[in-house]
């Protein structure tokens, strides 16, 4: 006797009503999307056949279309037992056109490439590589999955959560009648992770049922959403400053934004917010901001805590490249761990993509005369070094136009460092840097401004920069010692330290290392006395940290003229990551982690570089630039940093916090929120709420927690949501990380990233922060 059911054939009236109620959402979402009607979206809903590729000889149909939801993409599985494959367009990080994913580039032709298309997603999840019938049904493929997830992600918080509990009562709506029985309410509020009894559930279906017919329908579904989302934290915020016939005239909203938010605001600057956010057309005549349009203020971007004055690039970016922190990779071909995991092309496009300024490349020798890269000595799987340098000069300058380093360790032959350098200047061409700017020896680093859609090689190189202006710049070949971390990686591996290696270096690599030319670090005095602006170490992350708690002044001014690159410990063979805070408390630039690593870790990088328009480059401090600064984050002396202040932030609720095990119906969180400050050791701080039971929807505390802060140009404000367990390690929600001098005071939405520093779509948290003045 088989054991699949197969689902009652619907008679064809019933099969009428579901493709109607199919239809009718269909046109909701895509209304709600604001692409109500448009061809491309019509297109992805009826769909199309593609190829889908996994290898040289898998090559298999698959029919691929968009959900009625408008947030799903799936395609029927192959095999009759498992469920059709599908996928959210809220996880696709990007689609791109052509063979520009390792797969495509392994497994079809180079004749095919105008036909190809990829589908990229957050995370460790695999891409998707398809080839259509032709070039122009892969274009409209492409443009009509870019529109979508463009229109998805200007959604804004309101319209998203809109957009997520609506299709959560869909799912709920079993026979798509458009009508919810008692069984499917409840249903729908495990749906939304929300745990209630079923006296609970009974009340607030009984209370919507106004028609006594046992079912919720039409107007009655609306007031059992307005009852199920209403915000009673900002309902009493609101009805505080709503003193003009119910609502916020424009001098309330003023008052509001003065007494709680403590902007600047003006009539004229309230009059903007209600134009931008009132969606009652009768309200905004007469200058007023109903609850809904002040909610609306809430949820975007003039209501988050971050502030949107950070979000493009506002600081100096014409000073000296020694004077900004530079997102920074170490062994970025790894997507995974250093002894066995794979590498990949991809690991430097999703490095690239999150403004990763400074990029790491192992080079060793390769068959048939081809460098290629990989973590030596182990089973890490090998690239092509002339592979990486071609999708580094694709998407290097996507995110972000300033300047990129190409930190090379190199292990080649002299053979094999000639094809690398030809590599490196054939293929980046005139955005390769190959001497310094101007006509002069420089004396000091251009600026990322100057530098613009530049590469930068790290490297060793076989003479001073001084030989380009003479004549002695003969020399063909000649050994230089190893590079530290090189060293540092053998010497992991061997039980007798070793000597440092002697190896060849080619006249064709050593000429286009210009601005970071690679030493040995001989201590801070030898640097000072004979180490040129341009000639940077590299530190592993125990010799850094002690320097940084023994010698932590003279570091910081090492640094201002200098760079400094900061690694992984060779042991951390799990690829996991140091705490990056205290090597930039000494202005250590290149404070290379492990972007492969979802860790608390990355999250404090992604934190210090969200601002200036997550460019990749964050102008240090004054008093870390500055000549006469005697600062010394280890023990606080009077002088332009300190800042004493204090930092009040009250949690007050969450909203839509995901299910964590999404295969168990009444897996509900118990969630609870940890405010942690990492800067300064006397600035480090970390408290936590209470936790919640059985409510991720919409948990509240209303708990209040105080930090003192003493360095705030310094100091990152994380908050971490977690699912409490006590008889085991809590889960971890979300998080959210970035710079107190980034913060906007008075009651905020914090958006919620996951483990990999991707947006939860639909999920916030709810927050009153003040910094102010110690009294």
């Amino acid at each position: 006797m088989s054991c699949f059911r197969l689902r009652p054939k619907r008679t064809n009236s019933e099969e009428q009503v579901w493709q109607n109620g199919l239809k009718k959402v269909a046109q909701d979402n895509g209304k709600l999307l604001g692409l109500e009607g448009d061809v491309d979206l019509q297109f992805l809903l009826k769909g199309g056949d593609l190829i889908k590729v996994r290898s040289r000889s898998w090559h298999k149909n698959r029919f691929l279309k968009l959900m009625e939801d408008c947030r799903t993409m799936g395609y029927p599985s192959q095999k009759f037992w498992k469920r059709d494959k599908t996928f959210l367009i809220d996880d696709i990080e990007s689609v791109r056109k052509g063979r520009q994913s390792d797969g495509l580039q392994k497994y079809t032709n180079a004749s095919e490439e105008e036909k190809c298309f990829s589908i990229i997603f957050r995370g460790h999840k695999k891409n998707l590589d398809f080839m259509a019938t032709s070039q122009e049904e892969a274009h409209r493929w492409v443009t009509s999955l870019e529109k979508l997830i463009n229109n998805m992600h200007n959604l804004n918080k309101q319209q998203k959560s809109e957009h997520w509990i609506i299709n959560c009562m869909r799912k709920s709506d079993k026979n798509n009648d458009n009508k919810m029985t008692l069984k499917e309410v409840k249903h729908f509020l495990r749906q939304i992770n929300i745990q209630v009894d079923d006296a609970y559930a009974a009340d607030i279906f009984k209370k919507c049922d106004t028609s006594n017919s046992g079912t919720l329908e039409d107007l009655e579904i609306k007031q059992f959403y307005d009852l199920l989302t209403q915000r009673e934290e900002v309902d009493v915020i609101y009805n505080n400053y709503a003193q003009t016939e119910g609502e916020m005239s424009t001098s309330d909203l003023q008052n509001f934004l003065l007494n709680e938010q403590r902007e600047h605001a003006t009539t004229a600057s309230a009059l903007k917010l209600i134009e931008k956010y009132e969606p009652d057309e009768t309200a905004k005549q007469k200058k007023h901001m109903t609850k809904d349009g002040f909610l609306m203020y809430l949820n975007h971007e003039d209501g988050s805590i971050f502030n949107p004055a950070h979000s493009a690039v506002y600081q100096d970016m014409s000073q000296p490249l020694s004077h900004y922190f530079i997102s920074s990779s170490h062994n970025t071909y790894l997507l995974e761990d250093q002894l066995k995991g794979p590498s990949s092309t991809e690991a430097y496009i999703k490095a690239l993509m999150k403004s990763c300024r400074c990029v790491e490349l192992d080079c060793w020798d390769g068959p048939n005369g081809e460098p290629i890269i990989y973590h030596g000595y182990t089973l890490t799987s090998r690239i092509l070094f002339k592979d990486v340098i071609r999708v580094i000069k694709e998407f290097a300058f996507k995110t972000s136009e300033y300047p990129v380093i190409l930190s090379l360790e190199n292990h080649c032959t002299v053979e094999q460092q000639k094809v690398m350098a030809h590599h490196l200047i054939s293929i980046l061409g005139d955005a390769l840097v190959t001497k310094p700017l101007g006509n002069t020896i420089p004396t000091d680093f251009p600026s990322p401004e100057e530098l613009k859609g530049k590469f930068l090689i790290k490297g060793k190189r076989l003479n001073k920069l001084d030989a380009m202006f003479s004549n002695n710049n003969t020399v063909e070949e000649d050994t230089v010692s190893e590079e530290d971390e090189a060293a540092d990686c053998k010497e992991n591996g061997e039980k007798a330290k070793p000597k440092k290696t002697k190896i060849k270096l080619a006249k064709q690599l050593s000429d286009i290392v210009i601005y970071c030319k690679s030493v040995h670090f001989g201590g801070f005095e030898h640097a000072k006395d004979s180490q040129a602006f341009y000639e940077m170490s590299s530190l592993k992350e125990s010799k850094a940290f002690n320097l940084a708690e023994t010698s932590a002044t003279a570091f910081i001014h090492h640094n201002m003229d200098k760079l400094t690159r900061i690694y992984p410990a060779g042991s951390r063979t799990d690829s996991s990551n140091y705490n990056p805070v205290p090597m930039w408390n000494v202005g250590c630039q290149i404070v290379a982690l492990n972007f492969q690593t979802p860790s608390k870790e990355m999250h404090l990088n992604q934190g210090r570089f969200m601002p200036n328009g997550f460019c990749g480059y964050i102008l240090k401090p004054q008093f870390q630039r500055s000549l006469s600064s005697q600062f010394n984050p280890n023990r606080l002396t009077k002088g332009p940093w300190l800042q004493q202040k204090t930092l009040h932030v009250m949690v007050i609720s969450a909203q839509q916090l995901p299910k964590l095990n999404k295969n168990k119906n009444k897996s509900i969180v118990d969630p609870l929120v940890r405010v942690e400050v990492h800067g300064v050791p006397a600035d480090n701080g970390s408290k936590e709420t209470h936790h919640i039971e059985n409510n991720g929807f919409n948990p509240s505390w209303n708990e209040s927690f105080q930090f003192p802060i003493h360095v705030p140009e310094l100091a990152l404000l994380r908050f971490v949501l977690e699912d409490h367990d006590a008889a085991s390690q809590n889960d971890f929600i979300g998080q959210y990380c970035l710079p107190l001098a980034s913060i906007q005071n008075g009651y905020r939405h914090v958006p919620l990233l996951t483990k990999r520093g991707d947006v939860i779509a639909s999920a916030g948290l709810f927050v009153h922060v003040m910094l102010v003045e110690q009294q």
